[in-house]
C-alpha cells in the first residue's frame, strides 16, 4: 500500500500530498490508550505552529481538562513527511525530518474513556492546519486542582480573522517566509460620461422653435416704407 501511495506521488505531482504545517507526530499516537496519567499531550508539527494557534483536550463527558499551551524543544520525527509546494507552476515535495512541538497540559483525568486532542492554526504559506487526535484512557480517576475551572474560551480573534483569510496567495512559497508587501491600493475607474445624442423627435422639435423664434423676431420689425413715400414725407 506504501509503494502505491509513493507510485502515485511520482505520477500525480500536482496534486499535494498534505496540507502544510500539519500534525506530523503526537504522544500519545492516533487511536493509542493511555494507562496512566500523564501531564501533557504532545503535537509535532511540520512548523512551528502560530503563536495563536489554539488546542483543546476533551473528556469524553465533553468536559474539557486542557490548559495553555507552550512550544519545546524539536525533535526528529519517527518517519520523514512529504509537503508539497507550488515552484513556478509546479507542485515540488520537500521532505521533513523535524516535528515542532506544541505541549499542551492536562489539568486531570476526571474519567475513562475515548479523549479528543483538538487544534487548529495556520501554516506559514497561510493554510489552515485543523484536526483531531484521539486516544483512549484506561488509568485511574484523579481529581481536579484546587480552585480550577473548566476552560471554555474559543480561538482568539487573530485566528478567526487568520482562517478568515485562507486561501490568499502567499508572497513566497516555503515552510518559512518574510513579511509581504503591502500592494498599492487599486484606484476606482473614471465614471464614462454618457455623451449627448441628439434623438430623432428633438432635432424637428428644435427646427420648429427655431423658426418661431424667426417668425417672431421679423414681426417685430417696423414695416419697410419704400422709397417714393419717402421721398414725398421728405418734401413735406
Amino acid at each position: 500500500m506504501l509503494a502505491l501511495v509513493a507510485v502515485l506521488g511520482v505520477v500525480l505531482p500536482a496534486h499535494p500530498a498534505s496540507a502544510h504545517g500539519q500534525l506530523a507526530m503526537s504522544d500519545p499516537v492516533q487511536d493509542s490508550t493511555v494507562d496512566k496519567p500523564r501531564a501533557e499531550v504532545a503535537l509535532y508539527f511540520t512548523e512551528q505552529p502560530a503563536s495563536f494557534a489554539w488546542f483543546t483536550v476533551t473528556a469524553p463527558s465533553g468536559l474539557r481538562v486542557e490548559g495553555g499551551w507552550r512550544t519545546g524543544e524539536p525533535k526528529r520525527l519517527d518517519k520523514p513527511v512529504q509537503e508539497y509546494f507550488m515552484v513556478d507552476g509546479k507542485f515540488e515535495p520537500r521532505s521533513y525530518n523535524t516535528g515542532f512541538p506544541a505541549l499542551v497540559p492536562v489539568s486531570h483525568w476526571p474519567e475513562q474513556g475515548l479523549y479528543t486532542a483538538a487544534y487548529q492554526t495556520v501554516a506559514s504559506d497561510g493554510e489552515a492546519v485543523k484536526g483531531q487526535l484521539r486516544f483512549t484512557y484506561s488509568g485511574p480517576v484523579t481529581p481536579a486542582p484546587a480552585g480550577w475551572t473548566a476552560p471554555t474560551a474559543g480561538p482568539s480573534e487573530a485566528l478567526t480573522r487568520a482562517l478568515n483569510k485562507e486561501g490568499t496567495p502567499p508572497a513566497a512559497v516555503g515552510p518559512t517566509q518574510g513579511p509581504q508587501q503591502a500592494q498599492p491600493p487599486v484606484s476606482a475607474p473614471a465614471p464614462v460620461k454618457t455623451p449627448f445624442v441628439l434623438t430623432d423627435w428633438l432635432i424637428p422639435a428644435l427646427l420648429i422653435v427655431g423658426v418661431g423664434l424667426m417668425i417672431g423676431l421679423a414681426a417685430r420689425r417696423a414695416p419697410v416704407q419704400p422709397e417714393k413715400k419717402r421721398r414725398k414725407a421728405a418734401l413735406r
